[in-house]
């Protein structure tokens, strides 16, 4: 099997579990949509598949490719291609976005790339995506509005190119023409063979996007599947009729 498969995982936070016997498989260059009511376990599903401590997987199996990564650390498994945007983006102060860029692709692609050399390749990836270089020589995250942190999450994408990514409303708080260079970026990277599990509320994110798959989330479980069409049925009926009907 080539792509990421989850096998009924089992995560808990404090004794708590939040996420229950949970199976997906995304293959590369595929994006899938994770939608659900506010509490039902998609963030911390995101997180657990990323390693974060604070969660726990008590059973179930993370493959990728062949290879069982359930019990990486987050750094090994960012290292083996797979990528994290959280909901709420912390500031890092007295650190450039360029700095960080460099060391982060020189840690996990393992290649000793010059800065200057670096530079120039990023502010080109940026240039064709319409974002702002100078972001690169801001400290990351900080005095940044929403839209401009998902952004510069987007230039972080475009540098590390993961096999992977978990993308946590990547469109929450995000003006709209940020959010056409956010989803032209992912799609340049759909092309070039990623693979998504993007999380979101709005039903409005198939006017950027066509997802291969749609899942619904209640309770800490995947419980319905499709393709966009499930988008209209929450935007028609809510997820509590959508889920009753099951």
């Amino acid at each position: 099997m080539k792509g990421l498969e989850i096998k009924k995982i089992n995560l808990e936070v404090g004794g708590k579990r939040v996420v229950r016997d949970t199976s997906l498989l995304v293959r590369s260059g595929e994006i899938h949509i994770l939608m659900g009511q506010n509490g039902s376990g998609k963030s911390s599903f995101l997180n657990g598949l990323m390693g974060h401590p604070k969660y726990k997987v008590t059973s179930g199996s993370i493959y990728l490719d062949d290879d069982d990564i359930t019990n990486m650390s987050t750094e090994e498994k960012a290292k083996n291609g797979l990528f994290l945007s959280m909901q709420h983006l912390p500031d890092i102060s007295g650190v450039s976005l360029i700095n960080f860029l460099h060391k982060a692709y020189q840690s996990i692609k393992n290649e000793n790339v010059g800065v200057l050399e670096f530079n120039k390749e990023i502010e080109g990836k940026m240039k064709d995506s319409g974002i702002d270089v100078s972001f690169l020589r801001r400290n990351v995250n900080a005095g940044l509005s929403g839209g401009e942190k998902k952004q510069t999450e987007i230039i972080q994408l475009l540098t590390l190119f993961p096999r992977f990514a978990f993308l946590d409303e990547i469109d929450s708080g995000v003006d709209s023409d940020s959010l056409t260079k956010v989803f032209n970026a992912i799609l340049k990277l759909k092309e070039q063979g990623t693979g998504f599990i993007l999380v979101t509320h709005y039903d409005n994110i198939l006017k950027h996007i066509s997802p291969d798959f749609v899942h619904i989330m209640f309770g800490g479980k995947i419980v319905k599947s499709g393709g966009k069409e499930l988008v209209q049925e929450i935007k028609d009926g809510g997820y509590t009729k959508l889920i009753c009907q099951e």
